[in-house]
C-alpha cells in the first residue's frame, strides 16, 4: 500500500504534527526510564525483545480496524528487514548503555545521528552540503567528546556504546525515508516489530541457561513486569507519534523540536535516578544542541534558496 501525503499541509495539520512531535519528546524518555528500571533485574536482550513483541501486538488491532493490507511488495522486504535490524541493534545498544549511564548523557551521544546522516549524504550519496553544515557536524562531534570524556572516566568503554546506537539510528533514518513513502505508518511499525521479534526470539531461546548477563532470559518478578511492559508500550506510542508527526508536518518544522527530548530526559533522570550531567557533559549537550539547531537553520536557508531558484522565470 502506498502512503502519500499532501505536498502543502494545512496549518491544522502542521499544528497537529507539532503537538505529536512534542508528545514524542515527552513519552520517549519514559521508554528509557522504564527500560533502565527493568534492566536492574531483566537482561537487555529480553527487554529489547519485549519492546518489539509489544509493538507488533499493539499495532495488529489497528491494522484490522483501519483496513490496512499486510501485503509487502517483494522489493520492500530487504529495506524493511534492514530497518528492523538497525532499530533492533540501536535499541539493544542504548539499553545496554543506560543500565549504568545517566539518561541525558547516553541520549546526547545518540543525537550525533543527524550529523552522521548529513555526512553520509555528502560523502557517499553526493548530496550538496555546504561547508557551514559540515562545520556544524564537526562542532557537534566535539560536543559528543565532551559528553563521552567524563562518562568514559566514570563507566569505562560502555560510554562508547551509544555511538553504536547513533550510527545504527542514522542509517535507520535513511532507510525509513524511502519506506515511509511506500507504506502506511501503522503497517510500517507493525512489520518492523514483527521482523525484529522474529530475530529476537531465537536468540533468547538459544541463550536460555547460558548465564549471560545480557542475553539469558529470566521470569520477571513483581514490579519488573510493569517496567518491562512499560518499555514496550511507551516505545510503540512514542514512535507512532513521531511517525504520524512526520506525515503531517514538514521535517524542517519538526526537527528542532526533537532536541526538547534532551531536557525532558535530563529531568526524568534526575527525578527517578538522581542522575544529573556534570559541568563538562552539560557543556557538551549545549554544543550538540547548538550545532544541531544551526545545521537545521542552514538546511532551511538552502531549501528556501532552491525554491526561489525553481520559481524564478527563465531569462
Amino acid at each position: 500500500m502506498t502512503h502519500t501525503t499532501s505536498s502543502a499541509p494545512s496549518n491544522d495539520k502542521i499544528l497537529t504534527g507539532v503537538a505529536l512531535m512534542l508528545g514524542f519528546c515527552l513519552t520517549a524518555p519514559l521508554l528509557d526510564v522504564a527500560a533502565k528500571l527493568a534492566s536492574s533485574s531483566v537482561p537487555v536482550a529480553q527487554i529489547t525483545a519485549v519492546r518489539f513483541v509489544l509493538q507488533c501486538a499493539l499495532m495488529a488491532p489497528f491494522i484490522g480496524a483501519m483496513g490496512l493490507s499486510l501485503h509487502v511488495a517483494r522489493e520492500q522486504w530487504l529495506p524493511l528487514i534492514f530497518r528492523a535490524l538497525l532499530l533492533l541493534f540501536a535499541t539493544f545498544c542504548f539499553i545496554t548503555a543506560i543500565r549504568v549511564m545517566p539518561l541525558a548523557d547516553a541520549l546526547a551521544i545518540v543525537f550525533v545521528a543527524p550529523f552522521i546522516v548529513l555526512l553520509f549524504g555528502k560523502f557517499y550519496l553526493g548530496e550538496d552540503v555546504g561547508p557551514r553544515r559540515i562545520g556544524a557536524c564537526f562542532v557537534g562531534f566535539v560536543g559528543v567528546l565532551f559528553v563521552i570524556q567524563p562518562s568514559f572516566a566514570a563507566f569505562g568503554a560502555v560510554a562508547l556504546i551509544p555511538l553504536g546506537t547513533a550510527v545504527a539510528f542514522a542509517f535507520y533514518i535513511l532507510v525509513t525515508r524511502g519506506l515511509s513513502r511506500q507504506m502506511h505508518p501503522v503497517a510500517l511499525q507493525f512489520h518492523t516489530g514483527l521482523v525484529a521479534s522474529l530475530f529476537c526470539t531465537p536468540v533468547l531461546i538459544l541463550a536460555q541457561g547460558s548465564g549471560s548477563e545480557l542475553f539469558d532470559p529470566v521470569w520477571p518478578i513483581g514490579i519488573a513486569w510493569l517496567w518491562l511492559l512499560g518499555a514496550g508500550f511507551f516505545a510503540t506510542v512514542s514512535h507512532m507519534m513521531m511517525t504520524y508527526a512526520l506525515s503531517l508536518a514538514p521535517s524542517a518544522t519538526l526537527a528542532p523540536l526533537q532536541y526538547f527530548e534532551l531536557p525532558v530526559a535530563t529531568l526524568f533522570g534526575y527525578l527517578v535516578f538522581h542522575d544529573f550531567p556534570n559541568a563538562l557533559s552539560l557543556m557538551g549537550i549545549a554544543i550538540i544542541i547548538g550545532a544541531g539547531l544551526y545545521m537545521i537553520h542552514r538546511e532551511r536557508i538552502t531549501a528556501r534558496q532552491l525554491m526561489t531558484e525553481c520559481a524564478a522565470p527563465p531569462i
